[in-house]
């Protein structure tokens, strides 16, 4: 009889991650016998990383995650082969014939994008994928194996809703990375708790802080003006701190370098000294009225300020809640009904915008888009890394009838905490591992190459080096090896509406569309509409027949349902009191889905009252589930 590890020490085995489940997967692979494993990470280690990601210690802090993760497996195993690349899995390096050499492929990724270009990578290989995810107690675990199982884009994927802590505090690229950043951090470390952690850079640039005695930057000195701690505490956030991070070169390679931004550069003197002058009066004696936009004069709360405009409501809302609300700081919390809550984080949001380059956002649109953040949970980590190793070895045992979708929930399900899930077939409308081709509908007579491109080949397709082919005719072309006519000329082509292009595409036309790199190609067929509608249709293009992201429908999140695809599945979970869950919140009864993916629903027709509850990717996206629709179930592995 073969060991339940047969296979295990020949494999040769690719890691993409080393962050919080790729530490503990890297640590379980070494402790389960793997002897030949091989790492990408593009990241370098942040101080926040280090309450969860044991491998590594505050004096690995900005060195490459990667490096650091082998370096501290081998010191317990240092006979097995551990080769670590720090750099980006989308590099040209790791392309189709570098994945081949695997006999299985191990994510441990934060984002959508890598994701799929992974996915593909593994399907052009046929190398076996295990992918995974967490967010705070939630995870999961899928396998996905070419022309067995569905792959990773089978089924939709809903928009991000959580975001990695490194990069809230390191590399924002989007006005909500901002808003998380000022709101679950600043606001937090300046009038919350001051005993509760918090990942914002407190040693300051004077000189004061030593390893041995950390003097907080935050903490305001006696006899210091208001003013005066406003400025400290702005030049410190969106100077210093910003400094701070440019001394790392590695981090910037590959991204655009922030700007910091000190008080002395945005206002002058005079108008520091006029802050808050406009109509201090207005703002009355009852602490939740007052506001810095009334203060300084400012009525539309739909107006986009100027950085001006946010750095002077950043020290109003300062000195305003330090002179009329006092007794509240060190106990307050976002509140998104707290007016002046709300102008500090657009502020703070807008000012950390302008350093890295992102476009700054009205207060209404600010307050919309402010929410909660999940943390990650280290012990989540550690058991979607287990259970990452099993499906592993099953893999390597090639024993697919084993294979197990499984979802690690934050309460019990029928007395179970892990919900394993058969897998199901290939989608046969997904056109990442199958033929079908894709309809665009699309106004060939106003709709530029340039359009096509970027909306759909590049946003909705994911293709990094696109070849736009009409027939035998080359539309357009990215790659290094292009002379400067080639260039010139597809530039020129991309400026070109569809239907002017030197091979005219018009309704009827069918497009070759294929990314060497991922070694992924697809038909688009096209077909012209005249218009558009701009609320539903914003792209003035309509794809058909890809696995778009879906929106979470609002009840469902109040619900906290679980998703597959874009369909709900309801997980029952067994109440403590009639009619309530252990908090005591009254539990709605809903009938109960779990026999159509797995045999654990065995009593499908109970009707029990029970809490659902949502699956999140790592810090990234919505897992989905399962099909509820009987025109849509998918069939599950046989």
């Amino acid at each position: 009889m073969d060991s339940p590890l047969s296979g295990v020490k020949g494999a040769k085995v690719l890691m993409v991650g080393a962050g919080g489940i790729g530490c503990e997967l890297l640590k379980t692979l070494a402790l389960s016998g793997f002897q030949d494993i091989h790492i990408i990470d593009m990241d370098t280690i942040e101080v926040s990383n280090l309450n969860r990601q044991f491998l590594f210690r505050r004096s690995h802090v900005g060195q490459s995650k990667s490096k650091v993760a082998r370096d501290a497996v081998l010191k317990f195993r240092p006979h097995i082969s551990i080769k670590s690349y720090h750099a980006n899995v989308k590099d040209p390096e790791f392309n189709v014939e570098f994945f081949k050499q695997f006999n299985v492929v191990l994510n441990g990724l934060d984002n959508l994008d890598a994701r799929r270009h992974v996915n593909r990578l593994c399907l052009a290989a046929n190398v076996p994928l295990v992918e995974s995810g967490t967010t705070g107690f939630l995870g999961q675990v899928t396998v996905h194996v070419k022309g067995r199982t569905e792959c990773y884009e089978c089924q939709p994927k809903p928009a991000p809703k959580t975001f990695p802590v490194c990069t809230i505090t390191s590399t924002p690229s989007k006005f909500v990375h901002c808003i998380v950043w000022a709101k679950d951090l600043l606001f937090a470390k300046l009038f919350g708790d001051k005993n509760q952690e918090n990942d914002l850079n407190i040693r300051s640039s004077d000189g004061a802080s030593s390893s041995e005695n950390v003097v907080d930057v935050f903490e305001r000195r006696e006899g210091e003006g208001i003013d005066e701690y406003g400025r400290r505490i702005f030049d410190h956030v969106f100077g210093y701190n910003i400094e701070l991070a440019l001394s790392n070169e590695e981090t910037w390679k590959n991204r655009n370098k922030p700007k910091p931004i000190y008080s002395k550069d945005i206002l002058s003197d005079e108008m520091a000294q006029q802050n808050g002058n406009v109509d201090r009066d207005s703002a009355t004696d009852d602490g939740s009225s007052v506001s810095a936009m009334v203060s300084l004069g400012l009525k539309n709360p739909q107006d986009i300020w100027s950085l001006s405009e946010n750095s002077r409501i950043f020290f109003e809302t300062l000195r305003l809640f330090f002179m009329k609300r006092g007794k509240e700081i060190g106990n307050l919390s976002f509140d998104k009904d707290d007016q002046l809550a709300v102008e500090f984080v657009t502020a703070a949001a807008n000012i950390r915008a302008a350093s890295f380059g992102i476009p700054l956002h009205s207060l209404f649109e600010a307050k919309g888009i402010a929410g909660n953040i999940v943390h990650a949970v280290a012990t989540t980590n550690a058991i979607i890394a287990g259970l990452i190793v099993i499906e592993a070895v099953k893999v390597l045992k090639n024993d697919i009838k084993s294979y197990r979708m499984t979802y690690c929930l934050e309460h019990p399900s029928r007395k179970m905490l892990l919900m394993p899930v058969e897998p199901f077939e290939p989608n046969k409308s997904c056109y990442v591992c199958s033929e079908t081709p894709l309809l665009l509908e699309i106004n060939t007579h106003r709709s530029k190459l340039k359009d096509f491109v970027e909306k759909i080949v590049k946003a909705k397709l994911g293709m990094n080096l696109p070849i736009i082919m009409q027939g035998s005719n080359l539309l357009f072309e990215t790659g290094d090896d292009l002379d400067e006519d080639m260039i010139a000329n597809y530039e020129a082509n991309l400026e070109k509406v569809l239907a002017e292009l030197p091979s005219p595409v018009t309704s009827g036309t069918m497009l070759s569309v294929e990314d060497l790199q991922q070694e992924l190609s697809c038909n688009i067929n096209i077909k012209h509409r005249e218009e558009f509608d701009e609320e539903k249709e914003p792209d003035g293009m309509l794809l058909s027949g890809w696995t778009q992201p879906v929106s979470v429908p609002e009840k469902a999140k109040e619900d906290k349902l679980i998703y597959h695809g874009s369909r709900m599945l309801d997980i029952t979970v067994e109440a403590t009191e009639a009619g309530k869950d252990e908090t005591g919140v009254a539990v709605v009864a809903k009938k109960q889905r779990i026999s159509e993916t797995s045999e654990v629903g065995a009593n499908a027709g109970d009707e029990t009252n029970h809490k659902n509850y949502q699956v999140i990717d790592d810090e990234d996206d919505l897992v989905m589930l399962d099909g509820n629709s009987d025109s849509n179930k998918r069939k599950r592995l046989q």
